[in-house]
Parts: C-alpha cells; structure tokens; sequence
C-alpha cells in the first residue's frame, strides 16, 4: 500500500497518511506523494477543498527517527548538510499548502507530534476529536522544531505558550489547543469523520476563489505593512468582483434566497 492515500469525491480531495504502524510518521515516500499531490490538486479546478487525516488511531507522529538513527553514525560535517537538505526537502509542502487557493482541513484523531503539529498548522482549518493531542516533543529527542512550527505557532498562540511547547515538549489537548487559539474545532472521537466531512461540505460548495483569496490577504497581512495590506485588499476584492460567484453572491442576496456558488 502506498504511504498516502487519494480520494477525490464530491470536490473534496481527501489526503490519508498511510503508515499507521509508524504513527504516519513521514516517511521520504510520503513527502514525496504529499507533495506530487498537493502540487496537482492546486491545479484541479474539480477540487474545492482538501483534507489531510492520518490511518488509524493518529495523525502524525512527524519526522521517522528510526530512519534518523541510521544517519547519526556518520562524522558531523558531512551530517550537518545531511539534515539541512532534509528539512529543506520539507519546506515546498508548506509552501503549497499556504499558497493553494482552496481552503484545507486537517482532521487530526490521537497524536499530532513533531512536523504533524506544523502541517496540523499549515492547514486553514483544524478539526480536532477531544482526545487527540499536539506536541513538538523535539526537545525530547535532542533538537529544535522544523516544518514551520516556529513561524506558525508563535503567531497562533503567543510567544510565551509556543516556547512553553517547545521548551518541555508536553502534550496539549484538543481542547487546551482550541482554548490557545491553536486549532478550531473539538469534536467527540466518534464524531470527527462526520463533522470533518459536514465542514468539508460546506467548504465545497462554497465560492473558491474568494477563499484563496482570503487565504493570500490573511497570510499576507502577518508580514505586510498597513499600507500594502490596505492595497492587496482592494486588489483581492476587484479580483473578486468580476467573477460569476461574484455575480450570483449579490444577485442571490436582492432576491433573498441562498446563493449557488460554483467556485468560479
């Protein structure tokens, strides 16, 4: 079976983490087909949403240590440019997923540990059941975050509780995750499926390119200054305003009735 699994149904791509004997640890195979992926359904116009869960009982458990332990034999110098290229090898994932104009859900059941927290983070959306729980745990294996963690997190909750994961690498709740401001919804465990797909649903249906470009002002305004913001708003909104959503989002509102979007 291959390490990520592809379902594309009703313009929803579902991405599945196929290792669950690893806890979907990533694996070169998985960033590899995550990435192919994530590339091709950014240019699906089929598909209005995407969502990543993990097989069986986690998320993802992060970086595959049992693969790390066969490199730390080899003398530090040559090692050293080892890793950088292999964080580096992570990064074009996190940048297809900010980038994507159509939203993302992560549906995240048990463990979201290591790089599961950052590509938990690099979603729009985090669907959560009540007894999963994130950790950055890389201080517990001897070394700093990677994947994003130390961009995202700090920006989602704070520069004080960010250091507070990564410093004693605990274990955060669903729902302490959702009281931070890490992550959107907590769901009863029997329930994720259901309310992952219901959200997806919605999402779907909704118009899709406003949404990307409301993903590119949102991410934006955390680098960009007041004015430059001001001007990719009015940017985004005319870019809007010419398309059919556009059209039938205003048409439907005069007429009082719910609009039919069609992502266009």
């Amino acid at each position: 079976m291959p390490d990520l699994l592809v379902d594309i149904r009703d313009s929803i791509a579902t991405l599945t983490f196929n290792r669950p004997e690893a806890r979907n640890a990533l694996s070169m195979e998985l960033r590899t087909m995550m990435l192919d992926t994530l590339q091709a359904i950014e240019h699906d116009d089929s598909v209005r949403c995407v969502v990543l869960r993990g097989a069986g009982d986690n998320f993802m458990a992060g970086g595959d240590v049992k693969s790390m332990a066969q490199l730390i034999q080899q003398p530090a110098d040559k090692l050293e440019p080892v890793y950088q290229n292999r964080i580096h090898e992570l990064h074009p994932i996190m940048y297809t997923m900010r980038r994507m104009g159509k939203p993302i859900i992560a549906s995240v059941a048990g463990a979201a540990a290591g790089a599961g927290v950052s590509v938990a983070l690099c979603a729009d959306l985090v669907i959560a059941a009540d007894d999963a729980f994130f950790t950055l745990a890389y201080c517990h294996i001897g070394t700093s975050p990677d994947g994003s963690a130390s961009f995202q997190l700090p920006r989602a909750i704070g520069i004080k509780k960010a250091l507070e994961m990564a410093l004693l690498g605990d274990r955060v709740s669903a729902q302490k995750a959702a009281d931070m401001g890490m992550i959107n919804f907590v769901v009863p465990a029997a329930e994720l499926e259901a309310e992952t797909a219901r959200l997806a649903t919605r999402l779907a249906n909704g118009p899709t390119h406003v949404y990307g470009n409301t993903k590119k002002l949102f991410y934006r305004s955390l680098e960009n200054e007041f004015e430059s913001q001001l001007q990719l708003e009015a940017e985004m909104f005319a870019d809007c305003a010419v398309r059919a959503d556009f059209r039938e989002g205003v048409t439907a509102f005069v007429e009082k009735r719910k609009a039919k979007f069609t992502g266009r």
